[in-house]
């Protein structure tokens, strides 16, 4: 029985070295043509080296990643949002973080539920519930991430709007084209704004027509104002009109714009500032008004 179960073992052994040897002795096609297409394939540098965790793991990740995408929505929600984003990471990689995060409250849960359990004797469906919570929680949470982290991105894109449209509009009544305008409003510019526009320029580079990359910039952003001002420029560009005219109009609308927020926000914001001032503020004054005077008349009482 030994010598079977050894000679099981050393033949299982000897099969899997001749499994790897040949797969190794003829990589796929796949390997072969990444490296000459770095440049154009965004995976080229990753995919050729894979660890044998990556190998042995990588189904199971997927599968995990598929459950999870199939629980938490569509990826044409999340792939929109990240393009909105300016593509960090892939879909694949959000839900990888999203299973990341879902087992991490799991964890947690975990962990509160035996606490529980041990200590006030809760009842298993409770607690079962309170496992599924922190999963799904998890999950929520780091979608909920990437919506937060969208809408500062695009808060910041309509901040710095004005100021590009102004450098656009000197650039261009100086006499250069909107394409080298454009290049150089970027050279001085860093930010959400600015990433974008490297994005339409990267277009234009390899052949897209101007109006049909401010275009495509407009459907792509989620800033109404960000979209007027790139229809505004593909249409000065496509019909001729004074570009000039065009970019100052622009940035003199969003900064009325972000008046008319600010003053809307302040309006919203009258009642919650009235609460430190009522219930902190005024019972403070109060008390160094009339504390005096009381102890005052105790004494002379």
């Amino acid at each position: 029985m030994t010598g079977a179960v050894v000679g099981l073992a050393l033949s299982s052994g000897l099969l899997l070295v001749v499994a790897g040897w040949r797969s190794v002795r003829r990589p796929p096609l796949m390997l072969r043509v990444l490296p000459y297409v770095r440049d154009v394939h965004p995976d080229a540098d990753s995919s050729g080296r894979r660890s044998a965790w990556s190998a042995l793991l990588g189904p199971a990740l997927r599968a995990a990643t598929d459950a999870v995408a199939d629980t938490a929505g569509s990826a044409a929600s999340v792939e929109r949002r990240l393009d909105r984003l300016g593509r960090p990471f892939t879909v694949e990689q959000f839900r990888a973080r999203q299973l990341v995060w879902g087992s991490a409250g799991l964890a947690a849960t975990v962990a509160l539920s035996v606490l529980l359990w041990s200590t006030r004797g809760t009842s298993t469906p409770v607690l079962l519930v309170l496992c599924g919570t922190g999963l799904v929680g998890g999950v929520l949470l780091c979608d909920n991430r990437l919506s937060a982290r969208l809408a500062g991105r695009e808060a910041e894109m309509a901040e710095e709007l004005p100021a590009v449209a102004d450098l656009l509009a000197l650039a261009v009544a100086a006499g250069e084209s909107p394409v080298a305008g454009l290049q150089r409003v970027l050279q001085v510019c860093r930010g959400a704004l600015s990433d974008e526009l490297g994005r339409v320029l990267a277009g234009i580079r390899t052949g897209t027509p101007v109006p049909l990359a401010f275009d495509e910039l407009a459907a792509r952003t989620g800033v109404p104002v960000v979209a007027r001002f790139c229809e505004g420029i593909a249409v000065a560009v496509d019909r001729g009109t004074p570009l000039v005219d065009v970019l100052h109009a622009q940035a003199a609308d969003v900064r009325e714009s972000s008046r008319r927020e600010l003053i809307e926000a302040g309006g919203r914001k009258e009642v919650a500032m009235m609460v430190p001032v009522v219930f902190l503020i005024m019972p403070v004054t109060l008390l160094f008004a009339f504390y005096p005077a009381w102890i005052g008349l105790r004494l002379t009482s």
